[in-house]
């Protein structure tokens, strides 16, 4: 492209982003603004708030009640093992939402693992998944590990000398932790917190699969009830325009207690702690990650061991998962290049405003137009597009292209905050030389920005399709019996407690989710590709 256009990328990326995100607010303002203040007037939907504000309240406070002395367990101790299980919480970032809950299910409903335990040492079976303890044990599962690691790292920043010296102190662990861990950990915690408190305010696929009726129902649940149930279009509207206030306050106020993490010089080497030889230290750190472990590896056993059974074969034949799995492939490809191409759009744009123009602000600005979407939950833009498209055409037959739309928005902030280093590197690095032997266009794009970047590129790609195969929120409200994806074709196998059905479903899942990650990250992205 031609440097006089380096302005084009981000005007077509923007312009798009914006006609995506101001139509259907527009359109909810217009539906629901007048009523939005009577929802408060209903007993039922003032109840559906409180729940929404409660489950995430209590959800924040186990996660990270559980995350703290997690990441100390680990910090203090070396244990074989130790690296895969890093990783495999690395992995609830990626996992569809509705694969945990079928590994939920599998161990703890009514004929789960837990209750055969239970008729094994001779007692009744229990029933305690559906409602308020399902919700939780969901959301402890997938943001106790991201907590945990977060947490993890600021305590392996914290310097050896200072481990050295409070052991020649004889600290012990009150000490310790006041001294030392507290002022690690607390300046990632407020950050942390409200964003766990911002992810499981907006569960939707949790709360709708094991929520369990009216009592444990949220605001988005709500808006889909609203919606595809009763089709109250001034109630959807207004349940999503609160929706969207709430949220654009939780993400100002990350915003303002979020902090950089302090810049330490050389990367710290971990180090033997002192107490970690302590026998109250030994029993302690056993308990937790016993209560942790037990938490988050079952439901991951589940899906695999459930998956493997006589009947897999007969179900593996089903013409419906393949059909679904066809429509989730197309859907996750068309997503995932749409966002890759709408982020690096931005990011062309806003690294020549940044380096050749020295025009931050209005970088930082164009790139911040990309993360908007964090403002706006999956369920809220596609009840706007719904209400808005709903007078001027047939909604359910461009169902699968609102699907590709909306999963390529909600993919854009993991793209831009995965692309925007490699890009800006490589500008810093090449655009002199670039000027100075004429490689422009598409030359430039060929034989400087693709070797550099197909590394990047492509884990930006493989995210953006792994969000899209696990998406539940757009697919719920535009899916109908001729758009069914491998997610919502397994949250209706649970519904009707199809289990040998939806064990393959699950597992057909979780295999292409991690088939896919690993084989874009190798084919696209290349052995020896690097951005340094």
């Amino acid at each position: 492209m031609p440097v006089r256009l380096w302005w084009l990328p981000g005007l077509i990326s923007t312009g798009a982003i914006l006609l995506l995100t101001a139509a259907p607010i527009t359109a909810l303002l217009l539906q629901g603004g007048s009523d939005a203040a009577q929802v408060f007037a209903d007993p039922y939907l003032r109840h559906v708030v409180w729940f929404s504000f409660y489950q995430a309240a209590l959800s924040t406070l186990l996660s990270l009640g559980l995350a703290l002395p997690l990441a100390q367990a680990l910090s203090r101790r070396r244990f074989p093992g130790r690296t895969l299980l890093l990783r495999l919480f690395g992995l609830t970032l990626v996992l569809p939402v509705i694969l945990v809950v079928f590994g939920l299910v599998a161990v703890h409903g009514r004929q789960g693992w837990s209750n055969g335990l239970l008729t094994l040492l001779g007692f009744e079976p229990v029933s305690y998944l559906y409602g308020l303890t399902g919700i939780l044990l969901a959301h402890v599962f997938f943001n106790m590990p991201l907590a945990a690691r977060i947490l993890l790292q600021s305590m392996e920043a914290i310097p050896a000398s200072q481990w050295r010296l409070a052991s020649q102190l004889g600290f012990n662990s009150r000490q310790l932790f006041r001294w030392l861990i507290w002022p690690a950990v607390r300046g990632p915690l407020p950050g942390l917190a409200s964003l766990i408190f911002m992810l499981c305010f907006t569960s939707f696929a949790t709360v709708m699969a094991l929520g369990g009726g009216p009592k444990s129902t949220t605001l988005e649940v709500a808006i889909y009830q609203a919606l595809r149930y009763d089709f109250d279009l001034p109630l959807a509207g207004s349940l999503a325009l609160l929706q969207l206030v709430f949220c654009s306050a939780f993400l100002l106020l990350q915003y303002r207690v979020s902090k950089a993490p302090e810049y330490r010089g050389e990367r710290q080497l971990p180090c033997l702690r002192h107490d970690s030889l302590w026998w109250r230290t030994r029993l302690t750190d056993t308990l937790v990650m016993t209560l942790a472990l037990s938490i988050f590896l079952p439901p991951l056993l589940a899906i695999v061991t459930a998956g493997i059974n006589p009947q897999l074969l007969p179900a593996l034949a089903s013409q419906q998962l393949w059909s679904a799995l066809g429509q989730s492939m197309a859907i996750a490809v068309c997503a995932g290049l749409l966002s890759v191409m709408l982020t690096t759009g931005l990011l062309v744009t806003s690294r020549h405003l940044r380096l050749r123009q020295d025009r931050s602000r209005l970088a930082s600005i164009l790139e911040a137009s990309g993360s908007t979407i964090l403002v706006l939950p999956a369920v809220v833009l596609s009840t706007g597009l719904f209400i808005l498209l709903r007078g001027v055409a047939d909604v359910f037959a461009l169902g699968p292209l609102l699907v590709v739309l909306v999963n390529a928005l909600m993919a854009m902030p993991y793209g831009l905050r995965t692309l925007q280093h490699p890009m800006e590197r490589v500008a810093q690095r090449y655009d002199r030389l670039c000027d100075s032997l004429n490689i422009r266009a598409l030359n430039r794009l060929w034989l400087v920005e693709w070797p550099l970047l197909r590394q990047p590129l492509a884990l930006a790609l493989a995210l953006a399709m792994m969000l899209s195969l696990g998406d539940l929120n757009a697919i719920a409200l535009f899916g109908s019996q001729q758009l069914q994806t491998l997610p919502w074709l397994l949250y209706q196998q649970l519904g009707s407690y199809q289990m040998t059905q939806a064990a393959a479903t699950a597992l057909v899942l979780l295999v292409l989710n991690l088939a896919l990650f690993l084989l874009i990250e190798r084919v696209l992205g290349g052995r020896n590709a690097h951005t340094d």
